[in-house]
């Protein structure tokens, strides 16, 4: 037995499932023992078996740096030594809350939280009591965190399980949700002609990225913005995962759209457990103290957390490397691409900066219908064959790989060697 076997076994009789999270789970990818990694190192996982991979997780998006960026682990043990939690405001919450706000256009107060689960949980609520509304817009294939109004027809991890809603949540939570497709505008101008006036938010990430890496199509977000605002609901883009990947800052913005509330996460923690959520002032003076709008956490701006984050913001501020991690990105994309028409294998592949998704099938995809519609037995495939190659991937066809800023040339070709292998044994070639 491999201690990779021997340590899952031990895990498997104290953790439900053996995994604190499903998707990390190899139940969709054909079963089996997922790596029980001990350590990571810039683009590279290392296992309890001491093999090592080149890692395109990055975490589930978090780790735009890679493992154990050394100016990020000082400021960890720099703030350890100074304690890790305190209970009060400190200082260096207060530095991160100010260059959150700095770089990202229509933030002008933000709130700590310890997840991004807890920031989109924060937002909806916050939206509700703004507006005196209840219902919720979210769009299929979207995931937005485990909070019972986001599961239904989510993305990520609950499309993964084959699953369109967890058990648990209550009718009375469901019909306070319409979810409605991904990239139509015509279906939300025609839900809100008909219930505009019931709806408090419409909540989107602007660029998708957990049923695989979906872009909104030109005029998508700025017709989304529109209707939003006529219908006197706020618009909330969950970017959990696209600020700070893309761009120094938000992806909306970028993309010509400021949403009024954002909800933030992953990257922002530098691997440490953190998210936000925030927006316009005259919105944000209606959480508590200041308002009646409850929110509050413990571990929320938790100095460990704040003093990651910001070290992360600040190499990422100063290095600006999206240039070469979308170069690499692309080269990576646009060659598996190529490989997969030289071996006869149909692919689609969605990627947007250092961020991409390849779907097996040669169905364009644009919304979860698409996603839904690849190919999951031949992803299973490649999910292994790629990791016997020591190529550590998203077990699941809803997810994308990340290129960080230390990823190198070499891993590329050492990356696209094995695809060249897996795609000639998924040809019946080898």
């Amino acid at each position: 037995m491999t201690e990779c076997a021997a340590w899952f076994q031990r895990g498997e009789r104290v953790i439900a499932g053996g995994v604190n999270s499903p998707a990390r789970s190899f139940r969709a990818v054909g079963g089996g023992i997922p790596p029980v990694m001990t350590r990571g190192q810039g683009p590279y996982l290392f296992d309890v078996d001491g093999r090592a991979y080149i890692d395109y997780l990055a975490a589930f998006g978090p780790l735009v740096l890679g493992h154990a960026h050394p100016r990020v682990i000082a400021a960890i043990k720099q703030q350890a030594e100074r304690g890790p939690l305190l209970g009060t405001p400190c200082d260096v919450e207060i530095l991160l809350a100010e260059e959150l706000v700095r770089s990202i256009a229509g933030l002008e107060q933000v709130r700590l939280t310890t997840t991004g689960t807890e920031a989109v949980m924060s937002v909806i609520r916050l939206a509700r009591a703004a507006t005196g509304r209840s219902l919720m817009v979210k769009f299929e294939g979207t995931y937005h965190g485990h909070s019972d109004p986001v599961l239904v027809k989510a993305g990520s991890g609950v499309a993964t399980g084959g699953g369109q809603l967890s058990s648990g949540v209550p009718a009375g939570v469901i019909q306070d949700v319409a979810t409605l497709p991904y990239n139509n505008v015509k279906a939300l101008d025609d839900f809100l002609q008909a219930r505009g006036a019931e709806v408090a938010l419409v909540l989107t990430e602007p660029i998708v990225g957990n049923m695989g890496i979906v872009a909104p199509l030109p005029g998508y977000l700025e017709a989304v913005a529109e209707l939003t605002r006529n219908a006197g609901a706020l618009l909330a883009f969950d970017e959990v995962i696209t600020a700070y990947r893309f761009s120094y800052g938000a992806a909306g913005p970028r993309l010509g759209v400021i949403p009024d509330l954002y909800a933030l996460g992953k990257i922002i923690g530098g691997g440490a457990a953190q998210g936000a959520y925030g927006g316009r002032r005259e919105l944000m003076q209606l959480v508590a103290p200041n308002g009646r709008m409850f929110q509050a956490g413990t571990l929320a701006g938790n100095p460990l957390s704040a003093a990651a984050g910001l070290a992360t913001l600040e190499v990422l501020r100063e290095d600006q490397p999206y240039a070469e991690m979308d170069r690499l990105a692309a080269v990576l994309a646009d060659e598996i691409a190529l490989r997969a028409h030289r071996w006869k294998i149909p692919v689609t592949i969605n990627r947007v900066g250092s961020a991409f998704t390849v779907f097996f099938g040669a169905t364009a995809v644009v919304d979860y219908d698409g996603a839904q519609a690849s190919d999951a037995r031949r992803f299973a495939q490649f999910h292994r064959l790629m990791l016997e190659a020591g190529i550590y991937l998203a077990p699941s066809r809803f997810e994308a790989w990340f290129v960080s800023a230390q990823h190198r040339p070499d891993d590329i070709a050492q990356t696209l060697d094995a695809v060249e292998r897996a795609f000639q044994v998924m040809a019946g070639r080898d």
